[in-house]
């Protein structure tokens, strides 16, 4: 029986490493940056200027944020096996969900979405939920990230239907919950991406590829001055037994 599956990504042959249809070594290395290279890998197609440029905006963006519990839960792996560098990285990249690392694929479905921003408002509030892309615990009344990245993309000209969306959320959370809810990084960053025809189903990928640099930060940082494990000694301390 003939087996019909396939993949569309890459194929390693004797003389040759084939990515996307095009040629690694002849074509790719040297003419590609990283950036670019991941919206080829990702999605099939080399990037615009202006894709690039958003792309690279993003993951700067949200590479690094401090002493996270990712890179703290990182850092007190290395700190338990030094020689287990991937493990560690893994470690802090596992807990990158939506509390920690944002929900820029649950604000693209939002987003993606035929629901009028005030209807979506109005049954998330009824239902005591959250608004993904909404709230955050440092930043207030806004999230600095987020309002750079809004700025370029009216800057570039490149803001379209998903920002007037995250736009139109934005005053309807603050008419339904009766208060400004500081929109997060999260949301522009869907919201821009959506814009630019970035898959939605691909839009996790973003955080998850810029938090694994700052955990190679983060770890390169513990072999030289390390915290691990004065990390995990003030857990013990900051926590009652009963």
């Amino acid at each position: 029986m003939h087996d019909e599956r396939r993949t569309r990504i890459a194929k390693a042959y004797p003389d040759r490493v084939e990515v996307r249809s095009r040629d690694l070594a002849g074509d790719l290395m040297g003419r590609l940056s990283f950036t670019e290279y991941f919206h080829l890998l990702l999605t099939g197609r080399e990037p615009s200027e202006e894709q690039r440029f958003f792309l690279d905006l993003v993951l700067v963006a949200i590479a690094e944020h401090g002493l996270m519990p990712s890179n703290v839960a990182a850092r007190m792996t290395l700190a338990a096996d030094p020689d287990s560098l991937q493990g560690a990285v893994a470690a802090g990249i596992l807990g990158a969900g939506p509390v920690v690392l944002g929900t820029s694929e649950e604000c693209a479905r939002l987003l993606a979405s035929d629901e009028e921003p005030q209807r979506l408002a109005r049954a998330i509030h009824r239902a005591g939920g959250k608004v993904p892309g909404f709230g955050h615990p440092v930043h207030r009344p806004v999230d600095p990230r987020a309002e750079r990245i809004l700025e370029l993309a009216d800057e570039h000209g490149v803001s379209g239907r998903y920002v007037a969306r995250a736009r139109a959320l934005d005053e309807a959370v603050t008419e339904v919950w009766g208060k400004p809810l500081t929109m997060n990084v999260a949301m522009p960053i869907a919201a821009v991406m959506l814009d630019l025809r970035f898959p939605p189903a691909a839009v996790k990928a973003i955080p998850i590829l810029a938090r694994t640099a700052g955990l190679l930060a983060h770890l390169a940082e513990e072999r030289e001055e390390p915290l691990g494990l004065l990390l995990a000694r003030a857990a013990e301390e900051a926590v009652g037994y009963e």
